[in-house]
């Protein structure tokens, strides 16, 4: 093994942000939670979809072929959203799905793991702490752990 010996510069990447190939011929809205299609390709999030992030601006691929053009999104964070059955006790880290773009709940079903409540606001309303590489990691344990 060799250390270094002098400064090496390299290329960092900051931030909780990426960049993916969007599916074709589809529209993923600013504020979208984003999934893989199991292609490679991004789209407004489908239940059961590994989950990306939610969309920084919208990427619209109306008319474009797949990877014409990349969705940004923040892989990592809070966000304020509306989560339907969260009460005062989802206060105590429930999970949080999503079985669309915009649709979340606290029902797993088929849906897409996105996060934990972090703090209740109001009935229906929560802070849900996100993170795009813990939720596959959580979902990679349950499917191990139940296979």
């Amino acid at each position: 093994m060799t250390t270094l010996s002098v400064d090496k510069s390299r290329a960092y990447q900051l931030g909780n942000h990426e960049e993916y190939p969007a599916i074709a011929a589809d529209i993923i809205y600013e504020g979208a939670a984003v999934g893989e299609n199991g292609s490679g390709y991004s789209r407004p999030l489908q239940a059961g979809d590994p989950f990306q992030g939610f969309c920084l601006e919208t990427a619209d691929n109306a008319a474009g072929s797949a990877g014409d053009i990349r969705v940004r999104v923040v892989t990592k964070g809070r966000i304020e959203l509306p989560v339907t059955a969260a009460a005062i006790t989802t206060n105590d880290r429930a999970p949080v799905y999503a079985s669309d773009d915009d649709t979340f709940t606290l029902t797993r079903g088929t849906n897409s793991l996105i996060g934990f409540v972090s703090r209740w606001v109001s009935t229906g309303v929560a802070v849900v702490e996100f993170d795009a590489a813990l939720a596959a990691a959580h979902e990679s344990a349950i499917a191990i752990a139940t296979a």
